[in-house]
C-alpha cells in the first residue's frame, strides 16, 4: 500500500486536485488513470459538496456540476475501487465536514481506507479542532492532512508538531483560484516546518503555470494545483483528458526543474 510520503521520494511532487463526478464519474476515472501516467506523484479527490467556502468560483461550479449530476459520496467510493485496480500513487480525499459527517464520520474513513485511499483534507475543520476527526483516521489509518496559511505563523510550529501525511501549505489568503503572482513567503512558513518535524510540506493555492510550479517547488516539496485544471475540464467536459494529460506533464516539468 503506498504511503503518501511516497510521493516525495523521487523530488519535487506535483499534486494535482479534481472534482469527482465533473462532468461525469466516467469521465473522472479516466482523468485520474490518465493523470497518474502522466506524471502526477499524488491526486486530491474533490467529493464534491453543496457549499464549499474554501473554494473559489471554478471550484463551487464543478462542485455544482456534479451534485446536479447526481454524484453522492457512494459513487466516489466505488469509483476509487475501480481506479485503485490500476493506479498505485498516494491519493487523498478533500471534502467538507458535513460530507463525512452525513455519511457518518466512522463509516466514511472505514470506507476511505478499505478502498486504498491514504489521507483526508478538511478544509472548514481548523487544527484547533482537530480531534473531531483523528481519532478516527488513527482507527483507519487514514492520514489526516494539516493546512497551514500565511497568517498561521505562530500557529505553524504546533501544526506542524501534529501534521501527518505531508502539510498543505496555503500561498495565498482567500479561497482557492489562480493568481498572477504569489507574493507570500513561503520559504520562511516551510522552514518554520521543518525546525519542528522533517515532513513534506506541499503549497497550493493559486498555482496555475510550470514557472509558478517550479518556483514554489524551489522553496517547498511539492506544487498543489486545483482551479487550473477544473477550468480545461470546465472547458472540455468529456473531451478533456487529453488537454489534462498535456497540462500535467507541463506542470511536471515545472516541478522536475526545480529538484
Amino acid at each position: 500500500m503506498t504511503k503518501i510520503a511516497d510521493a516525495f521520494t523521487n523530488g519535487k511532487a506535483f499534486i494535482p486536485f479534481l472534482t469527482c463526478g465533473d462532468p461525469d464519474i466516467e469521465t473522472t476515472e479516466k482523468l485520474i488513470i490518465a493523470m497518474a501516467e502522466a506524471g502526477a506523484d499524488l491526486i486530491e479527490l474533490g467529493i464534491p459538496f453543496s457549499d464549499p467556502t474554501a473554494e473559489g468560483p471554478v471550484i463551487q461550479d464543478a462542485n455544482l456540476r456534479s451534485l446536479s449530476g447526481g454524484t453522492t459520496t457512494d459513487k466516489v467510493f466505488d469509483m476509487v475501487r475501480r481506479v485503485r485496480k490500476s493506479v498505485s500513487i498516494p491519493m487523498v480525499f478533500m471534502t467538507y465536514a458535513n460530507v463525512i459527517y452525513s455519511y457518518g464520520a466512522d463509516r466514511f474513513l472505514k470506507t476511505t481506507a478499505e478502498i486504498g485511499m491514504n489521507g483526508i483534507i478538511v478544509p472548514d475543520v481548523p487544527f484547533e479542532e482537530k480531534q473531531e476527526f483523528e481519532p478516527i483516521c488513527q482507527k483507519y489509518g487514514v492520514d489526516q492532512i494539516s493546512m497551514i496559511a500565511p497568517t498561521s505563523h505562530d500557529r505553524i510550529r504546533a501544526i506542524a508538531e501534529q501534521a501527518n501525511g505531508f502539510l498543505y501549505c496555503v500561498s495565498s489568503l482567500g479561497v482557492t483560484g489562480t493568481r498572477t503572482s504569489i507574493t507570500t513567503d513561503i520559504g520562511s512558513m516551510v522552514r518554520l516546518v521543518k525546525e519542528v518535524k522533517n515532513i513534506p510540506c506541499a503549497v497550493g493555492f493559486g498555482i496555475s503555470t510550470p514557472e509558478q510550479a517550479e518556483s514554489m517547488c524551489r522553496q517547498a516539496d511539492g506544487a498543489i494545483v486545483g482551479s487550473a485544471i477544473v477550468k480545461i475540464i470546465a472547458q472540455y467536459g468529456r473531451e478533456s483528458v487529453e488537454p489534462v494529460v498535456q497540462y500535467v506533464k507541463s506542470m511536471k516539468e515545472g516541478c522536475r526543474k526545480a529538484n
